[in-house]
C-alpha cells in the first residue's frame, strides 16, 4: 500500500512537528508542514498532496482564503481538506462546505480515523 502524502497547515510549529512525528511513525503517511498560510498554494503544487490538514486562524492569511485559494486552482481544487481549528469545541465538531472541523487539541485517533476516511472516499 502505496503511503498518502499529507500537508500540515498550522501557524504553531511545535503542532505541525509534533503532528508530523505522529502521523509518520504510522508508517502510513509522507507528511510535510507550512507554517504561513500564504506559502500554502506553492506547497500543494510542489508536493501534491492527497489531503490538507488546514488550521484557520493564522497570522498572515487564514484557512478560509487558503482553502478559496485552493478550490480555485484547477490542480488542487480536489484535494481534501480537513479544518483543524481552537475556534469550535469537540460537541460543535461537523462539516461545513463539505470539509470536516476538528477543535484543537485533536484527538489523535480521531484525526487518524478521519483522514483515513476522507482519503478512501476521494
Amino acid at each position: 500500500m502505496a503511503k498518502k502524502r499529507i500537508l500540515i497547515v498550522d501557524d504553531e510549529i511545535k503542532f505541525t512537528a509534533i503532528l508530523k512525528m505522529n502521523l509518520e511513525y504510522t508508517g502510513r503517511y509522507i507528511v510535510e508542514e507550512e507554517n504561513r498560510g500564504a506559502f500554502v498554494i506553492d506547497a500543494a503544487r510542489r508536493f501534491h498532496p492527497h489531503l490538507i490538514l488546514l488550521d484557520i486562524v493564522m497570522p498572515d492569511v487564514n484557512g478560509g482564503e487558503v482553502a478559496t485559494q485552493l478550490r480555485s486552482d484547477p490542480n488542487l481544487k480536489d484535494i481534501p481538506i480537513i479544518f483543524i481549528t481552537a475556534l469550535i469545541s469537540e460537541a460543535e465538531e461537523r462539516t461545513i462546505g463539505g470539509s470536516p472541523y476538528l477543535s484543537k487539541p485533536v484527538k489523535f485517533r480521531t484525526l487518524v480515523s478521519l483522514i483515513d476516511k476522507t482519503i478512501s472516499v476521494n
